[in-house]
């Protein structure tokens, strides 16, 4: 059983471990939004070719994670953590030696690949350590630096693009790694779902599976690429074959489904969806974070662009929502346990609509107090109450065997969704592929895009309001995780829940 206590020696090394090797993840999924417009112009490189360097990284990241979270969870946590870091590092070194735009693109592809073995493996390792009683803080805080590490991110990127160059952006993960892989080693207990936390490392498979299921991730993979693609080349692509790309990823999706549903060891077992809570909150997920996909993609070109400032000026607006995820996190992890996580799961999508709908005042000749404050304000509440009971919520909802899958799953749901919303609002608001250069066309683009982005964030609270619900206080069975199964039957549902008990 875990039993490692958060305020001990070595549970605060496993927390920085953890909140170290996924921050370098998260950081990389913010602080390259900022060096987009000085990437486009020294590469020469259209808006199609922006949107990739964004998506190729979110697209192997969205496609493997779930085969991340699998091999974790089968090989040892921490060992498959630790490559993935390695990877990662590697990966980022070639982005920032990337001599156009062809091998960035295929570089930030690469990085996605160790974001698909760290990303997963960070949370599995908290929720695989730390004793139950500490596990929901522990948590918090994970969710908590970890958002400041996404929130930081076009700050730190900011002041790169305008000091040493963009290309920093990508070799600031390389420290990052030394720093953490050798911790990592040293202080962090190795668990797998063939044994408890302990010092030992899983060093063969589990002995609750077989193989792995490289058709099913390529199957995954392979869908969200077609669709992308599709979206990105909707606006200047040739008809017949964007049509065609579409096509090919709907079946290719529908060939991952029925692969997953008919292999012994899947990828990702269909029977974890028998969580009604599981699900649920996998909705709000893809709501939220498409939001967030679409925002963080557009906002930091925006106050660029439109409103005029240095890429510093426009990494600096975002501060706000870093305070706030430092001092709030870890309480809004606690209130949610208390309270249970309906209401943060409702409210917090609500107000970061409304930050969304307060930054259409954000144009040309915005001021920062008047304009843009209010609306970072905003979000950075709706970000506290929301990120920390998302994925405590996640994880609490299945057993702990299955940690490494739940993470995987719902940070797949995270990154596709975003991957999708980088792909489609271009298309949506009527963006060209030179709109970035121009600030009277994006800026319009932008309005739309908001609102859009708005719209998605209050669906997310209304699934949150309707589906997500708190199990009775005494109950610890793993069957009170999984009651009332939206995707199946009652019979179904009850047979769903024997197999995962």
């Amino acid at each position: 059983m875990p039993d490692v206590r958060l305020a001990s020696s070595q549970g605060k090394w496993i927390l920085f471990t953890t909140v170290l090797g996924s921050s370098m993840a998260l950081l990389d999924s913010t602080v390259v939004n900022v060096a987009l417009p000085r990437i486009g112009r020294d590469l020469d490189a259209d808006l199609a070719v922006l949107q990739w360097t964004v998506n190729a990284y979110l697209l192997t990241l969205a496609g493997l994670i779930l085969l991340g979270g699998s091999l974790g969870d089968h090989y040892g946590r921490r060992k498959v953590f630790v490559v993935g870091v390695v990877w990662f590092a590697v990966a980022s070194l070639l982005c920032g030696l990337a001599p156009n735009a062809a091998v960035l693109v295929a570089a930030r592809a690469l990085q996605g690949v160790g974001g698909a073995l760290l990303t997963p493996g960070s949370l599995a390792l908290i929720q695989a350590s730390f004793h139950s009683e500490d596990r929901a803080r522990a948590v918090g805080l994970w969710s908590g630096f970890g958002g400041i590490g996404a929130a930081v991110g076009p700050f730190l990127g900011g002041w790169l693009v305008d000091g040493p160059g963009w290309r920093w952006v990508f070799w600031l993960n390389v420290p990052l790694a030394l720093v953490c892989v050798p911790v990592a080693l040293r202080h962090v207990p190795e668990s797998s779902r063939a044994g408890a936390a302990g010092s030992g490392g899983a060093t063969g498979k589990s002995r609750a599976g077989g193989g792995f299921d490289a058709l099913g991730a390529f199957l995954g993979a392979l869908a969200l690429a077609l669709v992308t693609y599709a979206l990105i080349e909707a606006a200047s692509g040739s008809p017949g074959v964007v049509a065609g790309a579409a096509v090919a990823g709907v079946a290719a999706g529908a060939a991952f489904v029925a692969v997953e549903r008919r292999r012994p060891d899947p990828m990702l077992p269909l029977d974890i969806f028998a969580s009604r809570q599981f699900t649920a909150v996998n909705l709000v997920t893809l709501c939220v974070y498409a939001a967030f996909g679409g925002f963080f993609f557009l906002c930091a070109v925006q106050l660029q662009v439109v409103v005029g400032w240095s890429a510093l000026g426009a990494g600096t607006a975002l501060l706000p929502t870093t305070v706030l995820m430092l001092l709030l996190s870890a309480r809004s992890g606690e209130l949610s346990e208390r309270i249970g996580p309906r209401i943060p799961l409702t409210v917090g999508p609500l107000l970061c609509a409304a930050g969304m709908l307060l930054m259409l005042r954000v144009g040309p000749g915005a001021s920062y107090a008047g304009d843009v404050l209010p609306a970072v304000l905003v979000l950075g509440v709706g970000m506290v109450a929301l990120v920390a009971p998302l994925t405590a919520t996640v994880l609490a909802s299945v057993d702990v065997s299955r940690a490494g899958i739940a993470s995987g799953v719902n940070n797949a749901a995270a990154r596709a969704a975003g991957l999708v919303a980088v792909a489609a609002l271009p298309l949506l608001t009527g963006m060209g592929p030179e709109a970035y250069r121009s600030a009277s066309a994006f800026d319009d683009a932008f309005r739309k895009a908001m609102g859009l982005c708005a719209g998605v964030l209050a669906l997310g609270a209304v699934i949150a309001f309707t589906t997500v619900r708190r199990p009775p206080p005494d109950c610890r069975r793993p069957e009170c995780r999984t009651h009332g199964s939206v995707l199946a039957p009652p019979l179904e549902g009850e047979r769903a829940r024997k197999r995962l008990t």
